[in-house]
């Protein structure tokens, strides 16, 4: 019998509150006068404010922690960071490819309809300064696929990506995309493929930071949309495995 996907969604379990000390992390702006330097008060202070215990506390901060909502160092003590949805979005994502390789393909083809989304958006607000960095990442590029041994320019790919879009000032897109990156290099993508295919690849980057820099934003995108066809039809040899430790990235011309 096939489940009713309206009625299994309504029955999922609503989402728990916040724990007091993310709630008092959310407000910490009306307590910032206790502290110049923004530092929390101690665990000690703290669970008496919030009224749990110091056991339950280091629980709640150590949740925060991995979410990126503070630092916690031994001589600074507890610090709030700014928001950051990327810690989150990593975190979930690199677990779910452990699990299944197959949710980076479908994390992939988010990430390829959030580009897509939000390109005009992105580009019409870069300054000159990142038009430079663009341009210096092709011809960084270009110098490494030229170069003997040629080197896969994966720094170089991931940075102009995360150039173009950001200016855009939500940090759930910018979030979302830092995670992709961080899944491509897990997942093995920036290691080992063949010489033909990063030339293809850096041809359509050239067309998309050329357009940029005129203000031909529409070839520009449509430069994106036909290079991120290449990725579901990628030669992949000797990709490494999530949690590999090679970073050998020299390919050799003609590989196959």
């Amino acid at each position: 019998m096939t489940q009713n996907p309206v009625k299994t969604i309504l029955m999922q379990p609503k989402a728990r509150p916040s724990s007091e000390f993310i709630k008092y992390l959310a407000s910490w702006e009306e307590h910032q006068e206790k502290d110049e330097h923004g530092h929390l008060p101690s665990l000690h202070d703290l669970s008496k404010e919030l009224g749990i215990s110091v056991a339950a506390l280091r629980e709640q901060l150590e949740v925060a922690r991995a979410l990126g909502f503070v630092e916690v160092k031994p001589r600074t003590g507890i610090r709030r960071q700014a928001y950051s949805f990327f810690p989150a979005a990593s975190q979930s994502l690199m677990y779910a490819i452990q699990l299944d390789r197959r949710y980076f393909e479908a994390f992939s083809d988010l990430r390829n309809q959030i580009e897509a989304a939000f390109w005009f958006q992105a580009v019409q607000m870069l300054m000159p300064e990142d038009h430079h960095l663009l341009v210096s990442y092709v011809n960084k590029a270009w110098n490494l696929l030229n170069g003997s041994p040629v080197q896969i320019p994966h720094a170089e790919h991931r940075k102009l990506h995360l150039t173009i879009f950001c200016r855009l000032a939500n940090p759930f897109v910018t979030g979302l995309l830092e995670a992709y990156w961080d899944a491509y290099e897990a997942t093995g993508l920036n290691m080992f493929t063949e010489y033909a295919y990063l030339q293809q690849v850096w041809t359509y980057h050239q067309v998309m930071v050329d357009s940029i820099c005129q203000g031909n934003y529409d070839a520009g995108y449509a430069a994106l949309l036909e290079h991120k066809d290449l990725l579901q039809h990628r030669p992949i040899t000797n990709a490494s495995t999530p949690g590999s430790n090679q970073d050998d990235r020299s390919i050799t011309k003609g590989e196959k």
